[in-house]
């Protein structure tokens, strides 16, 4: 009789279990809509799963397409580009406030740092917070200094383009302006975006009489930036995680990656490299043109022609 009772009592417990389950499920649906509560087993399966998807697509599109590269800082240290001897970083407020004497004698791959690109503006009212501090010191401590302006798909070029000319104000020495331009409006075509950005780049060129640097990454370089006439300016290429840059176009600057470590900056910087020389660097800056010294004469002053002696 004992075994029985005990066989009795679990089945009354495994149904009070059964009808608690089925009394919070019909609770739980009570709080439906009417046509939700009507769908069968299988369609919610397959909204969880559409949801799952769309978190996949959404991380995709916002951490890995088209700057896959951010993620990878977390693995581990970046690979150097060899072959290139000049380099650079560039800054903003996110590395907060720089030690510079830490930073001027900073070696990246072997070779010394010498420039520095700062951010200044971004769109048509926005200043970064670090940019003045950043952009004296850049050069009081020896480095090529030069300042990028953040483009803003909510601002038109033009008051962006005087907005950062009221901010910034570069002399004989600094890298020409640099216009960082990454996203495109959505409803914008091709061809109007493209002469936004010619008139943000004419009217800043028209001040500083050299050519503006863009800085984008190659993907949308080359699908809304590929017009020959963009081909005029220096590029600024930013590509992470490569061996070699897959532009196939002309380039002047290389950034590489944006998990450096850097004496004197806490936390990551972006790493640079300029393809070229130090003198190249040198002449591509503002009056970097022009030649520091006189020619040298014809021939030697020693020499003296016979025509040019007085009678």
């Amino acid at each position: 009789m004992t075994g029985t009772r005990r066989i009795t009592q679990r089945k009354a417990s495994s149904s009070r279990r059964r009808t608690g389950r089925r009394v919070r499920h019909s609770r739980s649906r009570r709080l439906l809509p009417p046509f939700l509560r009507r769908l069968p087993r299988w369609s919610w399966w397959l909204g969880g799963m559409g949801v799952i998807v769309l978190y996949i697509w959404a991380f995709w599109f916002f951490f890995v397409s088209p700057t896959g590269f951010r993620w990878r800082a977390l693995y581990g240290d970046p690979n150097y580009p060899s072959g290139y001897d000049i380099q650079g970083i560039d800054i903003s407020h996110y590395q907060g406030n720089i030690d510079w004497e830490q930073l001027r004698n900073a070696m990246i791959n072997g070779c010394p740092l010498r420039f520095v690109i700062v951010k200044s503006t971004e769109g048509s009212t926005q200043m970064d917070e670090n940019f003045v501090d950043n952009f004296r010191n850049a050069r009081e401590y020896g480095f090529i200094r030069g300042a990028y302006h953040f483009w803003s798909t909510k601002s038109s070029a033009r008051a962006q383009a005087y907005h950062f000319l009221d901010k910034v104000h570069l002399t004989d020495g600094d890298l020409p302006p640099v216009l960082d331009i990454e996203h495109k409006p959505q409803n914008q075509s091709i061809e109007d975006f493209q002469t936004d950005v010619l008139t943000w780049l004419h009217i800043v060129e028209d001040r500083y009489h050299v050519k503006p640097i863009i800085y984008s990454y190659y993907k949308f370089k080359e699908t809304y930036l590929s017009a020959s006439v963009f081909d005029d300016y220096p590029y600024w290429i930013a590509h992470y995680y490569v061996g070699k840059v897959e532009y196939k176009g002309p380039w002047k600057f290389w950034q590489h990656t944006d998990a450096g470590k850097l004496p004197g900056i806490r936390g990551y910087v972006d790493l640079n490299i300029y393809n070229g020389s130090y003198y190249d660097l040198r002449k591509l800056t503002i009056g970097g043109h022009e030649d520091d010294e006189e020619e040298e004469p014809d021939y030697s002053p020693d020499e003296v022609k016979e025509e040019d002696i007085d009678e």
